[in-house]
């Protein structure tokens, strides 16, 4: 071979090797890889997430509570974006220049090609400015979706709210993607894959200025969205507006069950906020308002708050005292303001006839007599020691659903009954004694209980000894249906007649007077627990009417001194709006004083009167 052809060779090799390498990058550019055919197809077309409505949520009475609205997030492709006028930006959604660089920031470290949310929920009066001025800003677009629309200014701690998804809540779940909106709390995160639908997509046709142009095939690759599922509660709306004007300037909760079905007709935690506060572009301010308010409005009360129950704990000794056999309606207390007690200490009580049985002293709410009741199961000889008898006590105790978690529609706190173990590591020893732990026998000391357990309570009282699971989501085929349960407590039947006659004693001429209804019987109990903190609390359960109980509630109000001072007129006045559908002109003065009383932000007495209701 000449060296010429040899030279030729070589050449042409070369030339080869690099149409080789150039159609190899084009296979690995044009169908390998997507990037390219990414950054063509975002100049032509796009694809918009179409997020469905959320289901809406109803009163009993099919009241709409919670709706829907028109909302608007700005969305942003980085790498389309040219130089705009970004004080034009900033002035028209009221946000700092700071807080749209850090938003753009954010994007972009999510990723440059693919639309996320720069600012969302744009209200419609800020949409409508923006949309006419969009043109000069490339890469940007509008998104449509809906948000929450509260009809109601109250009873944000039943419908919870919804925020964007963090980083963990995408990884749990593969349905969710930066911007997306989930239930945080209430009803909006149980019921979170009921109510948020499933999402769907369009994809659109799209010129140089990101204006839409028509859909891509004609829709052919389009997915439509599905509306979430609806939820009815059983939320006696109109009461639930009464209780917060009632609990008005007050701390506390209130919750009103109806004993035959465990369906919840009151939830109300005190004070509360707007829900409305927790939607569109000053949700973020308002939620650290909330945050750092000293009142705690975030704060769940009736499912998170753990109180001491007090003296309508009495009740539960008094039930356990009968089936045990350790006392009889017969068994006596004499008590003169109080008495000797156990380990000779002496308990104080307040003034009334003496000595007392076992219906006069729910009647008059003796703390002696509790104490003594108590005693008397502790030191049953079947038990051999008092640290066996209280483990059989505490069975009868928990089997009420204290120291549980009974509701299953909120994030709920179990409370607390202290266990053997324990007052083992408490006294250093397993040789216990009575007075160790007397203050429990009239709902002190260690008893920790929340509101809706004690609201619980007065069902089971109301229904002789079962309860149904407390609920405030009307069960379907495939929703909670078969988390409703009925539970029996292992106390006969017909020790709670006694009980409920001592407590229609409470109303007719004992510390609960002031819950009265004309033509309602009534059977409550009224307690005062103490507060080192200042005045203490007001406590009262009652159900009615007796016979036919329509309603079982729990008002507790924090600093309120006596149960018979708020607790017991508030839940009168309710039981009178639930039964008769209106406060009577004879009871109007009472509702005037409930409405105006006011416990926040007042100096503690620095002497009170003693009382054990």
């Amino acid at each position: 071979m000449n060296k010429f052809g040899y030279r030729q060779g070589i050449i042409s090799g070369i030339m080869i090797s690099v149409c080789v390498v150039f159609i190899l990058r084009l296979f690995t550019y044009q169908v390998v890889s997507d990037k390219y055919k990414i950054l063509a197809e975002n100049n032509s077309q796009r694809t918009e997430t179409e997020y469905p409505a959320r289901g809406l949520i109803y009163d009993r009475n099919n009241k709409l509570l919670v709706d829907n609205q028109a909302a608007y997030d700005l969305m942003i492709i980085p790498n389309q974006v040219k130089t705009f006028d970004t004080l034009e930006l900033v002035s028209i959604l009221e946000i700092t220049r700071e807080a749209l660089d850090k938003s753009i920031q954010r994007c972009r470290t999510y990723s440059t090609f693919k639309p996320s949310i720069l600012v969302s929920q744009i209200p419609g009066n800020k949409y409508a400015v923006l949309q006419e001025k969009l043109y000069r800003y490339p890469g940007f677009y509008i998104q449509t979706r809906t948000l929450r629309k509260y009809n109601v200014n109250h009873s944000a701690d039943v419908f919870g709210y919804i925020s964007e998804v963090n980083a963990d809540q995408i990884a749990q779940d593969t349905c969710y993607a930066m911007g997306d909106y989930i239930g945080i709390s209430g009803l909006e995160k149980t019921y979170e894959k009921h109510l948020r639908g499933t999402k769907g997509k369009r994809i659109v046709l799209v010129d140089n200025k990101n204006r839409i142009k028509g859909s891509f095939a004609d829709g052919a690759y389009d997915e439509e969205a599905i509306v979430g599922e609806d939820l009815h509660t059983t939320l006696d709306v109109d009461l639930q507006e009464y209780a917060y004007e009632l609990m008005r300037n007050k701390t506390g909760g209130i919750v009103a069950i109806e004993p035959s079905t465990g369906e919840i007709l009151v939830k109300m935690s005190s004070p509360g906020y707007d829900p409305q506060l927790m939607v569109g572009l000053d949700r973020g301010k308002n939620y650290a308002k909330l945050a750092n308010d000293p009142l705690r409005p975030l704060f769940d009360r009736t499912t998170q708050a753990q109180y001491p129950p007090g003296s309508i704990f009495k009740t539960v000794q008094a039930l356990i005292g009968l089936q045990t056999k350790a006392i009889s309606l017969q068994t006596t207390c004499t008590c003169n303001g109080g008495a000797i007690i156990v380990g000779g200490k002496f308990m104080k009580c307040h003034h009334h006839s003496s000595p007392v049985n076992l219906l006069q002293s729910i009647e008059n709410s003796c703390n002696p007599y509790y104490a003594n009741v108590f005693k008397r199961i502790l030191e049953l000889p079947e038990y051999k020691t008092v640290r066996n008898a209280y483990g059989e006590w505490r069975k009868y105790v928990t089997s009420f659903g204290f120291g549980s978690k009974i509701c299953p529609d909120f994030f709920e706190v179990p409370g607390s009954i202290p266990t053997q173990e324990y007052y083992d590591k408490v006294f250093k020893t397993q040789k216990w004694y009575p007075s160790y732990m007397i203050s429990l026998s009239i709902g002190q000391g260690e008893l920790m209980i929340t509101p809706i357990q004690m609201a619980n309570l007065a069902v089971i009282l109301a229904n002789r000894g079962y309860y149904m699971t407390p609920h405030i989501v009307r069960p379907t085929e495939d929703l909670v249906a078969n988390r409703i349960e009925k539970h029996v407590i292992p106390i006969d039947r017909k020790h709670f007649d006694p009980i409920i006659e001592g407590m229609q004693m409470v109303i007719k001429g004992g510390t609960g007077r002031r819950a009265q209804v004309d033509s309602i019987t009534i059977a409550g109990k009224t307690g005062t627990v103490q507060n080192p903190h200042g005045d203490d609390h007001s406590v009262f359960i009652a159900f009615a009417p007796v016979e036919n109980p329509k309603i079982a509630l729990i008002v507790y109000v924090e600093k309120g001194v006596w149960g018979s001072r708020y607790a017991a007129p508030i839940a009168g006045l309710l039981i009178e709006k639930y039964l008769k559908g209106k406060i009577s002109d004879k009871k109007k003065p009472l509702e005037k004083e409930m409405f105006e009383a006011s416990l926040i932000d007042i100096i503690p007495n620095k002497v009170k009167e003693e009382s054990n209701e």
